[in-house]
């Protein structure tokens, strides 16, 4: 069973790596083509201000958005 908490971290996580994998010092040797994916899942990956409106809608699924965790 996911906690809302691990379903938050997954989400930072997810952005996380996503955006390294644009970086080519963080990533080298990544093909153009997954960088070219990797910006468009984030052009519109929910922000800050998106996470806490979804914990206040959905508090079970994301639990209390912590700034801390950012």
């Amino acid at each position: 069973m996911t906690l809302p908490n691990e379903r938050r971290m997954a989400v930072i996580r997810t952005e996380e790596f996503l955006k390294d994998l644009m970086d080519p010092k963080k990533t080298p040797r990544v093909p153009k083509e997954i960088r070219s994916r990797a910006y468009s899942c984030l052009r519109h990956f929910p922000g800050n201000y998106h996470m806490e409106l979804a914990a206040e809608v959905a508090p079970k699924v994301f639990g209390e958005w912590n700034a801390e965790y950012e």
